[in-house]
């Protein structure tokens, strides 16, 4: 359950935020532990996400991650001990495999291990990006404002991916409608008429002939079409999980019409939101690179910032090698070189970040506006051509019966 605070800290500052917890008590527990004086606190539960049901999930979202790194921050800036802090977090936590998680990190803590080699040996809920990012905090005493940059980097990229998933929801049940339209209209609006019409014995024109033994195919051999198709998507799912497989789709999505630019885009976005927090903590280029290569799921980019790594390594800089490599947009290559210049790497690369996930928006919303007319003007053709079907049928049948 989310609780929304108002607290003065030692200073008499007044500070405002959200925390998650179990109840009240436990979120009072966790702010007066920290050193805050509670002014008010209001809890909010999300009608979709009961605790009931978080109880039971094996896995860690991303936005419990977050929740995590934020309260963390808070609690280490009011002074409390890192060990502390997780014991305190692990109880709010309704996740029990993220509990148990938290639970052997505090447990490596106190056996010696610092918080992101303790946090190293759980890849699935802390990647390398993450704990990674964690050393370096550890090592410029800023762990507090750390955990603050990370918690706002994976919103970040939470809400770009959900911007995503909502664009695609769209288009995906339109065409959905669309076949769901036609295939009411040839299997059960076709055939009535067929038998209509055989019952008066005519000689139908060549577009109804036409219609009505596609019509009558498709029926007969629906079931098998549908299992073809089925087997076909299995088999492409299956080669998609191929490293061969998996290197074509990538490489065929950054090349396709208009698609292709938007992923493009989004690749970007993520990769310059990476390498700015990255670089922002203090770590070197060829390690940021690395890293990078880790964070991503398309092959084509890991090769290319693979390769940029590679070039680094040599002495070429970084500007350098990414202008060689067409994956890489001149837009993020000057502003690059810009900030190698300069030593603002980080604001330049958060800059082309901004810069593209605008563009990426744009686009992706002219390409689904575009899909509702052309998906009205294929069901509105289908329609209008089994319309005219069955008139000229009609109009065959009333000039034998004259």
């Amino acid at each position: 359950m989310e609780f929304y605070y108002l607290v003065y800290d030692k200073n008499r500052k007044l500070i405002k935020g959200k925390l998650n917890a179990t109840n009240e008590d436990a979120a009072k527990n966790l702010l007066t532990t920290s050193g805050y004086q509670v002014l008010s606190l209001k809890g909010q539960t999300s009608p979709l996400k009961s605790e009931k049901l978080n109880m039971n999930l094996g896995n860690v979202k991303p936005k419990e991650i977050i929740m995590f790194s934020r309260q963390m921050a808070l609690l280490l800036s009011s002074g409390t001990d890192i060990v502390v802090s997780l014991e305190l977090l692990q109880s709010q936590v309704a996740n029990k495999e993220f509990q148990k998680r938290l639970s052997e990190v505090a447990a490596d803590i106190r056996g010696g291990a610092s918080l992101s080699n303790a946090m190293r040996k759980h890849p699935r809920v802390f990647p390398a990006l993450y704990w990674r990012a964690v050393s370096a905090g550890e090592k410029s005493g800023n762990l507090e404002l750390l955990m603050r940059q990370m918690a706002d980097y994976m919103e970040k990229r939470m809400l770009t991916e959900k911007k995503i998933r909502s664009a695609l929801s769209y288009p995906i049940f339109v065409v959905i409608l669309a076949i769901s339209v036609v295939a009411v209209l040839v299997n059960f609006v076709l055939p009535s008429f067929t038998s209509l019409y055989s019952a008066f014995g005519a000689n139908l024109p060549t577009l109804a002939r036409v219609m009505m033994n596609s019509s009558a195919w498709l029926k007969q051999y629906g079931l098998f079409i549908t299992i073809g198709l089925v087997a076909i998507g299995a088999l492409i799912f299956l080669y998609s999980k191929t490293p061969r497989g998996k290197y074509l789709i990538d490489n065929t999505l950054l090349h396709m019409p208009v698609i292709g630019r938007i992923t493009n885009l989004n690749e970007l976005s993520r990769l310059c939101r990476t390498m700015a927090l990255l670089y922002k903590v203090g770590l070197p280029l060829p390690d940021i690179m690395a890293i990078s290569v880790q964070n991503t799921n398309n092959k084509i980019v890991a090769e290319s910032v693979a390769g940029v790594q590679q070039d680094l390594i040599r002495g070429e800089g970084l500007s350098k090698p990414m202008e060689k490599r067409p994956f890489f947009l001149p837009l993020m290559v000057q502003m690059v070189a810009v900030g190698e210049k300069t030593g603002n790497l980080d604001n330049t690369l958060n800059t082309v970040a901004e810069n593209y996930e605008v563009e990426s928006d744009d686009r992706t919303a002219a390409a689904v506006g575009l899909i509702q007319p052309i998906m009205t003007i294929f069901i509105g053709g289908m329609v209008t051509l089994i319309a005219i079907t069955m008139v000229s049928a009609m109009y065959g049948i009333y000039g034998q019966l004259k």
